[in-house]
């Protein structure tokens, strides 16, 4: 394994920079903003921001990478990102936020499919397994450090502002200084909505709503835990401990799912996920140690449904399709991710910061039920014609982008299909 990951390597430390860099700054901008004042409406836009700015940059990127080239592009986004998480510090203004945040958002789409796209250049189908793996463990452990380090300082001075700044800087110096050859330009994924729902409905509706729900939480977690009296400690720890519960719980979700219907397997996660936001809604409990516990099962089983609706998608899918079915179902997770913190704000406005948790039970108990009605409407795919169940990124981090799925194992039966194309075909837009 380490034969396989040592051309990548200094690639992958620069990653490990980037998403420290990410999750101190995702984390930050919601504990300062509370402390600063910020309706729950603003700080729920806080993330609906970044998220439109993400999936734009997924789109727009590709064409900025083509014009200026890899590394140059790769360092633009850099600074301006490290440019926006100091202007925050410095100017503490919740207009400039958001729009800092959306171009912060549009920039980490850069980031990420350019660093994808070289781990994909460096890969072979033998190493792409172990890269693909260490890149996951890369992101969710740098993402959960970089929320660890938030109660090491004060969140009211510009310190841990000019810290995620050091952290990007370092996150930029592998890449550009490293003599190894620009990957080919960055491939734009053929999208086909309609095609896609017929392929599988409850992929397309359940992931929209796990969408919702993540990005509900993902956005307004640290804000309901600051509002209920948790100190920034335990406010880190509470997230953290989410993302962890949701990585571990993959495994043993997804080996269930191998085994049985996925759709009753996504029916029973989300009704999990669903108790555990409902007794958070109506028991309102104010032990920290019992939120946790409680935000613990609630992430362990919202985070595994993602995985376990694209190997479903992919299970009616043809195996050169997989990077287009699961590309469709990303933006549809994405278009969930928008609309989740917009409509949590003001849900938490209204009925008090338990509620972001209604939102999530909302949108969990109708994944529960379609999954359950659609078991009814379509025999599973046998066990053995199933897609290979393989954990994924976007389920404990923000959001994927379209060119990490070129690096998923399932890919390499379409890799093997593009490299007996033409070249100028392998990255032509498709409509």
């Amino acid at each position: 394994m380490s034969r396989n990951l040592l051309p990548v390597l200094a690639l992958l430390s620069g990653t490990l920079f980037l998403f420290l860099g990410n999750g101190l700054q995702g984390l930050l901008l919601p504990l300062r903003g509370t402390q600063e004042g910020y309706s729950n409406d603003v700080l729920g836009l806080l993330g609906t921001t970044w998220a439109a700015g993400f999936v734009l940059g997924c789109f727009v990127a590709p064409n900025v990478v083509r014009r200026i080239g890899h590394v140059r592009a790769f360092s633009g986004f850099l600074a301006l990102i490290c440019l926006n998480v100091l202007i925050t510090g410095i100017f503490v203004e919740q207009t400039s936020w958001l729009v800092l945040r959306a171009i912060t958002g549009f920039c980490t789409a850069g980031t990420s499919m350019i660093i994808e796209s070289w781990l994909n250049e460096r890969a072979t189908n033998e190493s792409r397994g172990a890269i693909f793996s260490f890149y996951i463990s890369i992101t969710l452990f740098g993402v959960v450090g970089g929320q660890l380090m938030v109660p090491f300082a004060d969140v009211s001075t510009p310190l841990l502002f000019m810290v995620c700044g050091i952290l990007y800087c370092v996150a930029q110096l592998p890449t550009t200084l490293s003599k190894a050859a620009s990957p080919q330009p960055l491939k734009r994924v053929n999208l086909d909505l309609r095609a896609l729902f017929r392929n599988s409905p409850i992929a397309c509706v359940g992931i929209l709503l796990i969408g919702i729900a993540n990005g509900a939480y993902g956005t307004l977690g640290a804000v309901f835990a600051t509002r209920v009296g948790m100190d920034h400690a335990a406010v880190a720890a509470m997230v953290s401990i989410t993302i962890f519960a949701g990585a571990i719980a993959q495994f043993p979700a997804g080996r269930l799912s191998d085994r049985m219907d996925r759709r009753h397997v996504l029916a029973g996660l989300s009704a999990v996920s669903a108790v555990a936001g409902l007794a958070l809604v109506l028991f309102q409990p104010a032990n920290v140690y019992v939120i946790i516990v409680l935000v613990a099962c609630y992430g362990a089983a919202a985070n595994a449904l993602y995985p376990i609706a694209v190997a479903h998608a992919n299970d009616y899918a043809a195996p050169e399709d997989f990077v287009k079915v699961s590309g469709g179902l990303l933006l549809l997770f994405g278009i969930g991710t928008i609309i989740g913190p917009s409509l949590g704000g003001p849900v938490m406005t209204s009925l008090g910061p338990h509620a972001v948790f209604a939102v999530t039970a909302g949108a969990h108990i109708l994944v529960s039920a379609y999954a359950v009605l659609r078991s009814r409407a379509r025999p599973p795919v046998p066990v053995d014609e199933r897609d290979t169940y393989t954990t994924a990124p976007a389920a404990t981090t923000p959001l994927g982008t379209p060119e990490g799925l070129s690096l998923d194992p399932r890919a390499n039966t379409e890799a093997a299909t593009d490299m007996n194309q033409p070249q100028e075909s392998q990255h032509e837009l498709s409509r």
